[in-house]
């Protein structure tokens, strides 16, 4: 049996002449939260759509579950549970009603799974209150339990926080951790709140202009986030050349608004500052610091960030 959920190989997409995939080769290993990363029109979208098989690929393969073949991934789809942009809801039928209906389309045996799946989502008190009258919130916990429902191995959410207040991100976060730890149902999650993800994923994928940038685990994501001493003084040029001529480093960079990111000698602050007030500057800010997923994403992919 494969360790891996989904595996691509070279998989590219081509659009009316311009590549929406190039050569993507992306691995989720079974029970892990993969966090997906990128700016609209990176490409995240279009590679959901051909796991799903709402979309072909112009060129490459996909395997999912072990199964590589066109009447094999037919089956092997039937394992998964998807969001794919907005939940597709009957807007005059109530929650209980959206489920059941759902249920009955897939074939799926049984009533008691629509109560259980009502509070699995929080959405046990809507009674006789229509979908169409839901909140967007409310909308995408309802999404949440039609992809739920069969028990799928493979949950994929696309922006599975739209609209939500922040407790509910908050109970959103928890829910998919608890399903992924009780049920050890493996999550591709594609979100544009990357503080979110960075909560959430044991896992990342980072995809910029169709091309899988960079795949690495929490762990790995931590380690290259790095720690530095963030420095705001009167004079920023006085300041750099403070840090180069008297601390001997180059390791630090000067941002646009003249605050400066030193990531060496952090673990002596004091040697730091001491060098900088000696040479006469004004010291406005002065404190240790660390990159999030959101700065390191916008240095890998080399400009600012409108995701």
């Amino acid at each position: 049996m494969s360790e891996y959920v989904l595996q691509t190989n070279q998989l590219s997409k081509k659009f009316k002449g311009s590549l929406a995939l190039d050569k993507v080769n992306l691995s989720i290993r079974k029970g892990s939260i993969y966090g997906f990363i990128g700016q609209n029109g990176a490409g995240k979208s279009t590679l959901i759509r051909i796991v799903t098989g709402l979309a072909f690929p112009t060129e490459g393969t996909i395997e999912l579950f072990g199964a590589s073949d066109e009447r094999a991934l037919i089956q092997a789809r039937k394992r998964i549970g998807s969001i794919i942009e907005s939940p597709a809801l009957f807007p005059h039928m109530t929650a209980a009603e959206n489920l059941e209906a759902n249920r009955i389309l897939r074939g799926i045996p049984g009533h008691d799974c629509v109560a259980s799946m009502l509070e699995l989502v929080g959405l046990q008190g809507t009674g006789r209150k229509k979908a169409k009258n839901f909140s967007l919130g409310m909308k995408q916990r309802l999404g949440l339990g039609i992809a739920l429902l069969g028990d799928p191995e493979f949950l994929i959410l696309d922006e599975p926080t739209n609209g939500l207040d922040p407790m509910g991100v908050i109970e959103m976060r928890e829910l998919l951790k608890r399903l992924n730890r009780e049920r050890g149902i493996t999550i591709l999650i594609s979100s544009h709140i990357l503080s979110e993800l960075y909560l959430l994923a044991s896992h990342f994928g980072i995809i910029h202009h169709g091309q899988l940038l960079e795949q690495l685990t929490a762990q790995e994501l931590n380690g290259k986030c790095q720690q530095y001493v963030f420095i705001k003084a009167d004079n920023p040029d006085k300041a750099a050349t403070v840090i180069q001529n008297e601390l001997g480093t180059t390791d630090f960079e000067v941002m646009p608004d003249g605050a400066i990111k030193l990531y060496s000698s952090i673990e002596h602050p004091g040697k730091v500052s001491s060098a900088l007030f000696t040479a006469g500057l004004e010291i406005e800010q002065f404190m240790p610091m660390g990159e999030d997923l959101e700065s390191y994403f916008t240095k890998r992919i080399g400009g600012a960030l409108h995701v």
